[in-house]
Protein backbone atom coordinates (compact mmCIF):
# COMPACT_ATOMS: atom_id res chain seq x y z
CA UNK A 1 0.00 0.00 0.00
CA UNK A 2 1.26 3.41 -1.08
CA UNK A 3 0.88 4.75 2.47
CA UNK A 4 1.41 8.48 1.67
CA UNK A 5 -0.17 9.07 -1.47
CA UNK A 6 -3.50 7.59 -0.10
CA UNK A 7 -2.88 10.19 2.96
CA UNK A 8 -2.68 13.15 0.47
CA UNK A 9 -6.12 11.77 -1.26
CA UNK A 10 -7.56 12.04 1.93
CA UNK A 11 -5.97 15.45 2.72
CA UNK A 12 -7.10 16.56 -0.58
CA UNK A 13 -10.36 15.33 -0.37
CA UNK A 14 -11.15 17.62 2.01
CA UNK A 15 -10.02 20.70 0.62
CA UNK A 16 -12.14 19.75 -2.60
CA UNK A 17 -15.37 19.16 -0.44
CA UNK A 18 -14.15 22.28 0.85
CA UNK A 19 -13.75 23.93 -2.46
CA UNK A 20 -17.67 22.28 -3.56
CA UNK A 21 -19.55 23.81 -0.91
CA UNK A 22 -18.27 26.88 0.57
CA UNK A 23 -19.96 29.77 0.29
CA UNK A 24 -23.08 27.50 -0.87
CA UNK A 25 -27.08 29.13 -0.19
CA UNK A 26 -28.79 27.46 2.19
CA UNK A 27 -31.66 25.91 -0.35
CA UNK A 28 -29.33 24.99 -2.50
CA UNK A 29 -27.29 22.92 0.22
CA UNK A 30 -30.88 21.64 1.57
CA UNK A 31 -32.00 21.30 -2.62
CA UNK A 32 -32.81 17.06 -3.37
CA UNK A 33 -32.90 16.36 -7.20
CA UNK A 34 -35.45 13.63 -6.36
CA UNK A 35 -37.04 12.83 -2.76
CA UNK A 36 -35.04 9.59 -1.73
CA UNK A 37 -31.53 11.65 -2.77
CA UNK A 38 -29.53 13.59 -0.38
CA UNK A 39 -29.10 17.37 -0.54
CA UNK A 40 -25.40 18.66 0.12
CA UNK A 41 -26.13 19.36 3.40
CA UNK A 42 -27.09 15.93 4.12
CA UNK A 43 -23.56 14.61 2.00
CA UNK A 44 -21.45 16.89 4.75
CA UNK A 45 -23.02 16.16 7.66
CA UNK A 46 -22.73 12.40 6.77
CA UNK A 47 -18.46 13.44 6.59
CA UNK A 48 -18.57 14.74 9.54
CA UNK A 49 -20.51 11.71 11.34
CA UNK A 50 -18.49 9.26 9.39
CA UNK A 51 -15.17 10.77 10.08
CA UNK A 52 -15.60 11.10 14.24
CA UNK A 53 -17.68 7.68 14.41
CA UNK A 54 -16.38 5.54 11.56
CA UNK A 55 -13.14 5.31 9.98
CA UNK A 56 -10.76 6.30 12.31
CA UNK A 57 -12.50 5.58 15.05
CA UNK A 58 -12.72 1.82 13.70
CA UNK A 59 -9.48 1.73 12.19
CA UNK A 60 -8.27 2.76 15.90
CA UNK A 61 -9.74 -0.15 17.33
CA UNK A 62 -8.23 -2.67 14.19
CA UNK A 63 -4.82 -1.50 15.09
CA UNK A 64 -4.38 -1.21 18.64
CA UNK A 65 -7.59 -2.78 20.31
CA UNK A 66 -8.80 -5.11 18.15
CA UNK A 67 -10.73 -7.51 21.25
CA UNK A 68 -12.89 -4.23 21.45
CA UNK A 69 -16.17 -4.22 19.71
CA UNK A 70 -16.61 -1.62 17.15
CA UNK A 71 -19.38 1.16 18.56
CA UNK A 72 -22.56 1.09 16.43
CA UNK A 73 -23.19 3.15 13.68
CA UNK A 74 -26.49 4.13 11.62
CA UNK A 75 -25.30 6.43 8.52
CA UNK A 76 -28.56 6.13 6.66
CA UNK A 77 -30.40 6.67 10.41
CA UNK A 78 -28.80 9.60 11.12
CA UNK A 79 -30.21 11.65 8.40
CA UNK A 80 -32.92 11.95 10.00
CA UNK A 81 -32.35 10.90 13.63
CA UNK A 82 -29.91 13.72 13.48
CA UNK A 83 -32.05 16.14 11.24
CA UNK A 84 -29.28 16.60 8.94
CA UNK A 85 -31.09 19.07 6.40
CA UNK A 86 -32.27 21.18 9.16
CA UNK A 87 -28.38 22.21 10.08
CA UNK A 88 -26.38 24.91 9.04
CA UNK A 89 -23.92 24.15 6.18
CA UNK A 90 -21.12 26.40 7.24
CA UNK A 91 -20.90 25.26 10.60
CA UNK A 92 -20.92 22.01 9.53
CA UNK A 93 -18.85 22.15 7.21
CA UNK A 94 -16.12 23.82 9.78
CA UNK A 95 -16.56 20.44 11.76
CA UNK A 96 -15.89 18.09 9.03
CA UNK A 97 -12.47 20.04 8.35
CA UNK A 98 -11.66 20.02 12.00
CA UNK A 99 -12.36 16.30 12.45
CA UNK A 100 -10.52 15.13 8.70
CA UNK A 101 -7.69 17.73 10.51
CA UNK A 102 -7.89 15.60 13.61
CA UNK A 103 -7.64 12.40 11.51
CA UNK A 104 -4.31 13.53 9.57
CA UNK A 105 -2.81 14.05 12.37
CA UNK A 106 -3.76 11.18 13.90
CA UNK A 107 -2.83 9.31 10.88
CA UNK A 108 0.90 10.74 10.91
CA UNK A 109 1.42 9.88 14.27
CA UNK A 110 0.80 6.63 13.87
CA UNK A 111 4.25 5.02 14.43
CA UNK A 112 4.92 1.55 12.13
CA UNK A 113 0.67 0.94 11.86
CA UNK A 114 0.39 -3.10 10.60
CA UNK A 115 -1.74 -2.70 7.92
CA UNK A 116 -2.49 -6.26 7.94
CA UNK A 117 -3.83 -6.35 11.14
CA UNK A 118 -7.25 -8.11 11.12
CA UNK A 119 -9.92 -7.46 12.55
CA UNK A 120 -13.31 -10.27 12.67
CA UNK A 121 -16.77 -8.04 11.46
CA UNK A 122 -20.05 -10.11 11.06
CA UNK A 123 -19.44 -9.47 7.37
CA UNK A 124 -16.13 -11.39 7.56
CA UNK A 125 -12.04 -9.99 8.14
CA UNK A 126 -10.90 -6.55 7.34
CA UNK A 127 -7.60 -5.64 7.68
CA UNK A 128 -6.48 -2.20 8.81
CA UNK A 129 -4.84 -1.48 5.42
CA UNK A 130 -8.52 -2.19 3.33
CA UNK A 131 -10.07 0.10 6.05
CA UNK A 132 -7.98 2.78 5.56
CA UNK A 133 -8.26 2.48 1.74
CA UNK A 134 -11.90 2.36 2.42
CA UNK A 135 -11.45 5.64 3.97
CA UNK A 136 -9.85 6.83 1.12
CA UNK A 137 -12.62 5.60 -1.58
CA UNK A 138 -15.97 6.88 0.86
CA UNK A 139 -14.09 10.25 0.55
CA UNK A 140 -14.26 10.15 -3.96
CA UNK A 141 -17.80 8.40 -3.63
CA UNK A 142 -19.15 11.22 -1.93
CA UNK A 143 -17.17 13.75 -3.87
CA UNK A 144 -18.60 12.21 -7.14
CA UNK A 145 -22.23 12.52 -5.34
CA UNK A 146 -21.25 16.19 -4.60
CA UNK A 147 -20.57 17.04 -8.14
CA UNK A 148 -23.72 14.97 -9.17
CA UNK A 149 -25.79 17.40 -6.53
CA UNK A 150 -24.00 20.46 -8.28
CA UNK A 151 -25.01 19.85 -12.19
CA UNK A 152 -28.34 18.54 -11.07
CA UNK A 153 -28.85 21.88 -9.24
CA UNK A 154 -27.37 23.50 -12.42
CA UNK A 155 -29.89 21.85 -14.84
CA UNK A 156 -32.92 23.09 -11.90
CA UNK A 157 -31.61 26.10 -12.17
CA UNK A 158 -31.48 26.42 -15.83
CA UNK A 159 -35.12 25.13 -16.61
CA UNK A 160 -36.45 25.72 -19.18
CA UNK A 161 -32.98 25.67 -20.88
CA UNK A 162 -31.34 22.59 -21.67
CA UNK A 163 -27.72 22.02 -20.84
CA UNK A 164 -27.27 19.21 -23.71
CA UNK A 165 -24.29 20.86 -25.19
CA UNK A 166 -22.22 20.68 -22.72
CA UNK A 167 -21.64 17.58 -23.08
CA UNK A 168 -23.22 13.74 -22.50
CA UNK A 169 -23.23 13.24 -18.24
Amino acid sequence: MQFERLYQELARGAEVVKALVAGMPPAEAQFRPTPEAWSVLEVICHLYDEEREDFRQRLDIILHRPDQPWPPIDPAGWVTARSYQARDLAEMLDSFLAERAKSLVWLQGLSTPNWDAKYVTRFGPITAGDMFAAWVAHDNLHLRQLVELKRAQVVNLAAPYEVGYAGDW
